[in-house]
């Protein structure tokens, strides 16, 4: 299993190098006399761009009408020449894979919208917006561009390097390891909300948050004590200047700042739950997400894998783990 999963990251890997080539290529596919070949590179900046599923793999006794990239419908997306100040945005509405609902409003480069007009035009809602595009004819072409790529491999390109810079960007070496987990986890969100990963709010999340507001506010009403605990052996101090007053005072320091981390700690793991309520992490850590860029982050910020990684997902990355030292570059 792990080497057939090393496998994958390596495929996504070698994409870094020809991307910008297959970029150059569907930009240049825009202009095109076919419309197949500008069907086709439209469909392929919405991978890249938007992490789209192809959108054929239908699950065995799936009824819903769920569609992928290639099988989008007219239906499916409303262009709009200007909305919200930007220009050019395309409004995407559609059930997706699992019957969870894509929808986004993207701004796009401009031959894109020219395009997709195009591609609209004299057509009813429930025609497709890719009539001369089928997933088959899609991966032939990705084969062709490079061996072993599929709309699969662009999604676990694109969230891997999103996660990589989002970590680059967000980590500050100063922080103890809760506010390190936060920017991990803001990182890993950036994965989330690019691949869809979405899922409704826990239903135990209010009662959750309660219980947490309540430890919250007990913890402050200790750190209060403590303070003043704290002020009461100083100047106590101030009056006696014996040892065993200043040894008094130092512990006090120690019970206060080690209130004043916990309520920190507290703080941040509200501020995450509450960032997190509808998104669910979980799937690009496992499906995505090359274990090697979390293990690299946490052996060279110092913070123990366990805290990403629980026990399952230990064995799963097991090869990870032997392999990726803290330079490790997707």
């Amino acid at each position: 299993q792990g080497e057939k999963d090393w496998q994958k990251y390596e495929v996504a890997r070698r994409l870094k190098d020809v991307v910008h080539k297959i970029r150059a290529q569907y930009r240049t596919d825009w202009k095109s006399k076919e419309m197949k070949k500008r069907q086709r590179a439209v469909a392929l900046y919405f991978i890249d761009k938007l992490a789209l599923r192809a959108g054929n793999e239908k699950e065995e006794g799936e009824t819903a009408d769920t569609v992928g990239c290639c099988s989008l419908r007219v239906e499916h997306i409303t262009l709009h020449p200007k909305l919200d100040g930007q220009d050019h945005v395309v409004e995407f509405d559609f059930l997706g894979k699992d019957s969870i609902r894509y929808y986004n409003k993207v701004s796009v480069e401009k031959p894109v919208f020219k395009n997709l007009q195009l591609f609209m035009k004299n057509k009813d809602p429930a025609d497709d917006l890719f009539d001369r595009l089928n997933t088959s004819i899609l991966n032939r072409h990705l084969q062709s561009l490079m061996d072993g790529l599929t709309a699969k491999v662009f999604r676990t390109y694109n969230a891997s390097i999103t996660l990589q810079e989002q970590l680059k960007a967000l980590t500050n070496s100063e922080d103890n390891v809760a506010g390190k987990l936060l920017s991990y986890n803001r990182a890993n969100r950036a994965v989330a909300i690019l691949c869809n990963h979405q899922r409704s709010t826990p239903k135990t999340f209010e009662k959750s948050m309660q219980n947490l507001q309540t430890k919250i506010d007990a913890k402050k009403q200790q750190v209060e004590e403590a303070q003043q605990e704290l002020k009461k052996a100083e100047d106590e101090f101030e009056d006696t200047q014996d040892d065993k007053a200043k040894a008094n005072v130092e512990k006090k320091k120690k019970l206060l700042k080690r209130l004043e981390e916990q309520l920190a700690k507290l703080n941040v793991q509200a501020t995450d739950k509450e960032e997190n309520k509808q998104i669910a992490l979980g799937t690009s850590k496992l499906n995505y997400l090359d274990p090697r860029i979390s293990i690299a982050w946490c052996k060279k910020f110092g913070v123990p894998i366990e805290k990403i990684y629980n026990k399952t997902q230990r064995d799963k990355f097991a090869w990870a783990i032997d392999m990726a030292d803290e330079d490790f570059e997707f």
